[in-house]
């Protein structure tokens, strides 16, 4: 496939290498360029000896972002998309999501549309259809319905937002139409892979709390043991979300470098391996600002919905009946969920994605194969579909 970006082959042997990295804040070097000795200034590329100081290159700019405190500057990242090509702080994680779905909005905002509309509309719909006839059986069924959709929309939005995220880090743009055809091939093994996934954790948790239920089960109903057991169980859940991180860089390295399952579970390992809490924190910040957003826009939906059924719902309160959610606010409701939802799914993908790239550049030196493949002349690059090493691996 030509014109798609490509990323460097995995090397599942190689040992993670963060001390050759600079640190975050410190930009990328440029390739063929020499470290200077200790002490001794070199002049970068550029300076012009006998004129007694760096020349201005095309437009009247100085190369490498002008003269520096020591007569020279500190070579620029290269940043051909969203991010510059090089480890990324937190700052630039946040803005890289953004900038993904504010210069490509028609592309992320319209997958993320269809995938919530989809969503909505099924749930929507199942409340109504139910109408609160099956009783306390409601949010049982309700939840078979959508859990299953859930899953498969959110498999849906991972994979083309995947591909779009990853043009975008290129400075390339994907239609609606180039991520999905960049992304079939890949997406029954990304539903393996996220069912595998939930049924980990979902299992992890169940076994924690198997003690719990089988003792309830048998018929016993001290209320010590009963507590002591719920706290054996509620110890389940830190190591689930252990291995929520543990494995969350799983899928785009199964889209991006065309893993096999198992493979990419063991490329997620790997590439979280000493940088848990970094990436717990920032998966959990992403996670808490798409609430704030969500909860922002569902607030005044949900006020309306009351206030145009109230009548309804203080009618079947003075009448004895069970209390459903009027028509109005079921409605109001699948509306904010489809705005929320149409913001907030393509910015917890972009930054999943973008992390997996900052691990790889911090590891394996990925800014190197993104800039040839950016087309960046003084990285060596020749085009990308004009790659000829064998071991790349290409969208």
């Amino acid at each position: 496939m030509t014109d798609t970006p490509g990323w460097a082959s995995p090397s599942s042997s190689e040992p993670p290498r963060d001390e050759l990295r600079p640190p975050a804040d410190t930009p990328a070097a440029v390739p063929g360029q020499s470290v200077p000795p200790q002490g001794v200034p070199v002049p970068p590329p550029g300076w012009s000896a006998g004129h007694g100081g760096p020349q201005p290159g095309p437009g009247g700019q100085f190369p490498h972002g002008g003269p520096g405190p020591y007569g020279w500057g500190v070579p620029a990242s290269p940043k051909p998309g969203v991010i510059p090509l090089r480890p990324l702080g937190l700052g630039e994680l946040l803005d890289g999501a953004v900038s993904t779905i504010r210069k490509h909005w028609r592309t992320t905002l319209g997958l993320s549309l269809g995938v919530a509309v989809v969503h909505q509309a099924a749930v929507t719909g199942t409340q109504f259809a139910v109408n609160g006839d099956t009783g306390d059986l409601t949010p049982i069924l309700g939840a078979l319905v959508s859990l299953p959709l859930t899953m498969l929309l959110g498999v849906v939005a991972t994979a083309l937002l995947t591909m779009v995220v990853s043009r975008a880090i290129l400075g390339q743009n994907a239609t609606v139409r180039d991520a999905w055809r960049d992304a079939r091939p890949r997406m029954l093994q990304l539903t393996g892979l996220t069912l595998l996934t939930g049924l980990i954790g979902a299992g992890v948790v169940l076994l924690g709390f198997t003690p719990l239920i089988g003792y309830l089960l048998s018929g016993a109903h001290e209320p010590v043991i009963a507590a002591l057991l719920v706290v054996v169980g509620l110890l389940s859940l830190p190591v689930a979300l252990w291995l929520w991180i543990q494995l969350s860089l799983a899928a785009p390295a199964l889209m991006l470098e065309k893993q096999g399952i198992l493979t990419a579970l063991s490329r997620s390992r790997r590439l979280v391996r000493g940088s848990w809490w970094r990436l717990f924190g920032i998966n959990l910040l992403s996670q808490l600002m798409a609430a704030i957003v969500a909860g922002m826009i569902s607030v005044p939906f949900t006020v309306v919905g009351l206030v145009l059924g109230f009548d309804d719902l203080a009618g079947q309160v003075d009448n004895g009946d069970p209390a459903t959610l009027p028509a109005a606010m079921l409605i109001t409701t699948a509306i904010a969920g489809v705005i929320s939802a149409t913001i907030t799914i393509p910015f917890t993908a972009a930054i999943g994605v973008l992390l997996y790239v900052d691990q790889r550049i911090r590891r394996e030196a990925l800014d190197i194969e993104l800039a040839r493949a950016a087309g960046l002349s003084e990285y060596g690059a020749t085009g990308w579909s004009g790659q000829s090493d064998p071991s790349a691996a290409r969208l």
